[in-house]
């Protein structure tokens, strides 16, 4: 191994990581829903994460902020669907289902992208592709059937599948546009801002602040899913998909629900039914082979980047499901 090849090893951990820190992100926001209201927790989530990532942009990568109102204008329509519309809905469906099938319904969110590219571009998934898209939203019925009898938590499977699908068109308006003068991490600072300037006013609105407690209850489950779970595993999704084979970056992708129902089974001793764990099996089953597909075609041939959308649910995820990924 030369100096100039990424060591596997580290790559390999990099992947866990962001998958151990998104996967536990879910179960994060259950705690801070103890203390608060979805909404105006989907609120806070862009005003402390925007408010660190832009500072971490412009201070220490010394980027600047766009200021070309038709670049502007293209992040606007980003944030709405994936940090205001996707982060809220998301938000909301964790407070109404449990932390594992919450992280579990959240990564249709490549299914989805792969379903809109087909609809709306005429791009067809490779037979390996098209296999995970039947195979991963089977799983997600088989998944949702069982709650769809109460109808609390029938309301956050349908949010969260909203939430996915939000998501989604983010991903894929994003192959439509041109950001390539903007660096993704910069596109993500000046998403949360603008969420916030929406999500925060709304939730005001809407929910008000009576029910929210203002306590270390919500600020360390707040910070938590703010920032590591939300700027930093955009850094390191960077960075992965910088050093990583399209396969191993893709692997985040059907790692972060195992992770989410692991950490939601480890800390809040929540339980999968059987249909539930059949249903979650089959979807991180779809989603493998989804990835698994467009990855290979990425390698095997120079084509359109809607067939990477685990690269892109960096924008989730992160987080910034958040956005990158959120964050997802």
């Amino acid at each position: 191994m030369t100096a100039s090849t990424p060591n596997p090893r580290v790559t390999l951990a990099l992947v866990v990581l962001v998958a151990l820190l998104i996967g536990a992100n879910f179960t994060a926001l259950k705690f801070a829903l103890d203390h608060t209201t979805p909404l105006l927790l989907a609120g806070l989530r862009t005003v402390v994460g925007g408010t660190f990532l832009l500072g971490f942009v412009t201070l220490v990568r010394g980027e600047r902020i766009p200021t070309d109102r038709a670049m502007l204008g293209k992040i606007f329509v980003v944030s709405l669907a994936i940090t205001t519309i996707s982060s809220g809905l998301l938000v909301f469906g964790v407070s109404r289902v449990s932390a594992g099938v919450a992280s579990l319904l959240s990564s249709t969110m490549p299914l989805f992208t792969a379903l809109l590219v087909l609809l709306l571009m005429g791009t067809r998934p490779t037979r390996l592709g098209g296999l995970g898209l039947v195979v991963g939203f089977f799983g997600t019925a088989v998944l949702a059937w069982p709650s769809l009898s109460g109808e609390t938590t029938a309301v956050g499977i349908v949010a969260l599948a909203v939430s996915a699908l939000a998501w989604a068109f983010g991903t894929v308006f994003m192959q439509w546009r041109d950001f390539s003068d903007v660096s993704p991490v910069m596109i993500v600072a000046v998403q949360l801002p603008m969420s916030a300037a929406v999500l925060i006013p709304i939730a005001l609105i809407v929910e008000g602040v009576d029910d929210t407690d203002w306590s270390m209850g919500l600020f360390v489950p707040l910070a938590y899913a703010a920032i590591p779970a939300n700027a930093v595993t955009f850094a390191l999704m960077a960075t992965i998909v910088k050093r990583a084979a399209a396969t191993q970056a893709a692997a985040t992708a059907y790692l972060i629900p195992i992770s989410g129902v692991f950490f939601g089974w480890l800390i809040r001793d929540e339980r999968l039914g059987t249909a539930e764990l059949v249903g979650g099996v089959l979807v991180v089953a779809g989603v493998y082979l989804l990835v698994t597909a467009n990855a290979r075609a990425k390698m095997a041939a120079s084509g359109p980047r809607w067939s990477e959308p685990d690269a892109v649910s960096a924008q989730t995820s992160n987080p910034c499901r958040s956005s990158m990924v959120s964050s997802r």
